[in-house]
């Protein structure tokens, strides 16, 4: 009973609030969808349940966000002039990818053509939290990643680059 009383006061929930850690393997289907970490869904009818998948800038991947962050994008992009031809060219290159999708009932998303292009995603995924957002990632392109990464810097010498 106590219990109940903390869910239904938002105390404890079983759903997520815009916070993505760990990294999870997953298949994707022909119609490219698939399922995130139940841990991450959202409630189904709730105003979370809204996400925004834009292409990384950095590398093949898919950048994920959930509302909180999209308000926030949406801040940035607004910021920049219409005058500004550079920037008006680069949100038009990332907005003709982006896809605003919700989770279905069996927690699924779905990315569309373009993305999975961007990312040159196959059958097998990795889906990474990365605090605020998540990262979609081909499985054999993040392995290799995780590898090159593996041989490069030291993880202390990063981390302390970030103030840990």
């Amino acid at each position: 009973m106590i219990w109940r009383k903390m869910v239904n006061l938002g105390i404890m929930s079983a759903h997520n609030t815009g916070k993505y850690f760990g990294e999870y393997r997953h298949s994707m289907d022909d119609k490219g969808r698939l399922t995130i970490p139940s841990q991450w869904r959202p409630q189904l009818e709730s105003k979370d349940n809204n996400f925004l998948a834009l292409p990384s800038l950095t590398e093949k991947s898919v950048s994920v966000y959930p509302p909180m962050m999209i308000e926030q994008l949406y801040e940035r992009f607004s910021e920049i002039s219409m005058g500004d031809q550079k920037g008006q060219r680069a949100i038009r290159r990332i907005m003709s990818m982006a896809h605003n999708f919700s989770c279905d009932k069996q927690g699924r998303i779905n990315l569309n053509e373009k993305l999975i292009n961007h990312a040159d995603l196959r059958k097998s995924v990795v889906l990474l939290g990365e605090a605020s957002k998540f990262m979609i990632y081909d499985e054999a392109f993040y392995d290799q990643l995780m590898t090159d990464d593996e041989d490069t810097e030291d993880l202390a010498d990063i981390a302390k680059g970030f103030g840990f």
